[in-house]
């Protein structure tokens, strides 16, 4: 019997896999472009392949992109205005970008963020004009004390306050390292504690979380509505190592507050090129049941 069963999972997921993606229903999805680093990673690279990469994410089914490139102003090299012109000639919404500036050992212990916000305000100006609802903090290390926490909380709030004023929604993303303890407490959660719901939303990435030996619909019903954004990861392609239990993590969307997710990618296992990956991701998630044409009301 178990042999039965995992036969026909191992069917229906390659099914998936070889469907054409025109027979896939469609469906609201963004991609982490820091997934496809290899071939837009840097300025260069992006003049030279964005048309053609935008237009086979496009075919592929995302319908949004997550920007990994930030800095001076510009994404990719480029200004806002253009790089939300090239992805919407590919039928691309840019979502979000991963942006963020983090304190000095200076800055902390003087609790002084003055020229951090300044250099806030150039970035959340960008996103803006990029078209972006959100605006995400890829991490920040642990900190040494919970004196030192506080801080990093502190601004935290100050940065979610400056997005707000401006509509745009601030996020932090979590990988492993946010579950550890500080002082006795996690830090996740005293960052949870110490950060008002308003002025941060998270992105929790679902593969760290496993990593970490955490369970993202715990989190879910610790702290509800908080996870705005999702960044769906797999070891290597989504659906790739039966590690994560994406079924559990969309049947409880309405618990985490989900509005968007984004699918992200660190590699491949070396039997097949990146791009193929995140199309084999998408068409997972296409074809897999428990996953809504679309989150955000």
């Amino acid at each position: 019997m178990k042999k039965i069963i995992l036969l026909s999972l191992l069917a229906i997921f390659m099914g998936s896999l070889a469907a054409p993606a025109k027979s896939l229903p469609k469906k609201r999805m963004a991609l982490q472009l820091y997934s496809i680093r290899d071939v837009l990673g840097s300025p260069e690279k992006y003049a030279q392949n964005h048309e053609k990469v935008f237009k086979q994410l496009a075919e592929m089914g995302y319908t949004d992109v997550e920007p990994a490139h930030y800095g001076n102003g510009k994404l990719y090299g480029i200004s806002p205005e253009q790089f939300k012109a090239d992805c919407a000639a590919a039928g691309l919404n840019v979502i979000s970008t991963h942006a963020t500036r983090g304190l000095s050992a200076e800055e902390i212990k003087n609790h002084d963020f003055t020229e951090a916000l300044k250099w806030w305000d150039e970035c959340i100006a960008t996103h803006k004009a990029a078209g972006c609802t959100y605006i995400v903090t890829p991490g920040f290390g642990t900190p040494k004390t919970l004196a030192e926490g506080q801080v990093i909380c502190d601004y935290q709030n100050e940065i979610g306050k400056k997005c707000r004023a401006a509509g745009i929604k601030y996020g932090y993303h979590t990988h492993s390292h946010e579950f550890q303890k500080v002082e006795g407490t996690i830090w996740m959660e005293y960052m949870m504690d110490h950060v008002a719901p308003e002025n941060m939303f998270w992105q929790m990435d679902v593969y760290w979380c496993v990593m970490a030996k955490e369970s993202p619909v715990q989190w879910f019903k610790k702290y509800p509505g908080r996870f705005a954004l999702l960044h769906i990861k797999d070891k290597f392609e989504v659906g790739y190592s039966g590690m994560v239990g994406y079924d559990a993590i969309f049947n409880n969307a309405a618990l985490a507050g989900l509005e968007n997710y984004v699918i992200e990618m660190e590699g491949t296992d070396g039997t097949i090129d990146i791009m193929e990956g995140v199309r084999r991701s998408a068409a997972y998630l296409r074809g897999a049941n428990f996953v809504k044409a679309a989150y955000k009301k």
